[in-house]
């Protein structure tokens, strides 16, 4: 037998250490991966099959068309339901970001001690110990005409009569947004910003940059992983939510999700389905698009 041969043979013996780790891998996510198929492929795929189908008043028609997609993208209203959707999407995103950004960096660099840090973090969270219902309502009082801020500003003599847009409007749904999902940027970028090793920003200042470059071209990058999943978090929740939008601007804006659920109350299931599948697609680029940017499983694995 040539050397050649036996190798051959060795390799048809046994197969090799890699693809024995390989299906290990295979069988340590396959749990997970079932559930997933269960409890979220499958509703998916029962409401994908759905917004092709017929409805009267008060039933759904079995059949295969594409009317509730070509009403879906050639009413107006529901145009602007996507572009206000996605409008609050992005307002609260940027402005979350730059809080959370800088919550979580005076946390991590300018806190001495860890006793200390943590502490403050947990401080951060204790709003969370109340309902987020209670929380959103509690801005109504406060931005109202005749709320604390309007009677603050007017007993001051900065103004003259209460500020209309303070409650009602996209004002408001913009600060509720703000406030109950500021702290699913910080958390994720405050744990990025602990992994960074302190003596690279020493580095940085003895090569002569200064604070703000050092955050620029030290911090910033080796934090895109926990801005990454904050965004992934608080696109996601503004983009599934109905309820902040519906009381806080007093019914004068809506989203997407109000409208299904609306459509859903008057059984219309067939064009409720469309809008979700058009809604999970839209969610889903983006979510992309935020992964495309920073490949979040190579950097956790550093």
């Amino acid at each position: 037998m040539t050397s050649i041969e036996h190798a051959a043979s060795l390799l048809h013996e046994a197969p090799p250490a890699e693809n024995a780790g390989e299906r290990a891998s295979w069988w340590q996510v396959a749990p997970m991966v079932a559930v997933l198929a269960l409890f979220f492929g499958l509703p998916m795929l029962v409401v994908f099959v759905v917004s092709f189908f017929d409805f009267s008043r008060s039933d759904i028609i079995p059949a295969f068309i594409f009317d509730n997609y070509v009403e879906l993208f050639t009413r107006e209203v529901t145009l602007r339901l996507y572009a206000s959707s996605i409008k609050f999407a992005l307002i609260v995103w940027a402005i979350t970001l730059l809080l959370g950004f800088n919550i979580a960096y005076f946390l991590v660099f300018h806190v001495r001690g860890l006793l200390f840090q943590i502490g403050l973090f947990l401080l951060c969270t204790v709003p969370f110990l109340t309902s987020n219902i209670i929380r959103m309502i509690s801005w109504i009082p406060f931005l109202g005409r005749n709320g604390i801020f309007n009677q603050a500003l007017q007993g001051a003599g900065v103004t003259s009569q209460p500020l209309e847009f303070l409650l009602f409007s996209d004002f408001a749904v913009v600060v509720a947004y703000v406030h109950l999902f500021t702290l699913f940027m910080v958390v994720p970028i405050f744990n990025a910003m602990a992994r960074i090793d302190k003596s690279l920003l020493e580095a940085a200042r003895d090569a002569g940059a200064g604070r703000i470059r050092t955050v620029f071209e030290v911090v910033l990058p080796l934090s895109r992983t926990g801005i990454a999943l904050g965004s992934i978090f608080v696109i996601t929740l503004v983009m599934g939510d109905s309820f902040v939008v519906r009381t806080m601007s007093g019914g004068q804006s809506a989203s997407v999700v109000s409208a299904l659920q609306n459509e859903v109350a008057a059984l219309q299931y067939p064009p409720a389905a469309a809008s979700a599948v058009i809604m999970v697609i839209i969610v889903t680029l983006m979510v992309a698009g935020i992964l495309r940017l920073v490949d979040v499983r190579k950097e956790l694995a550093r």
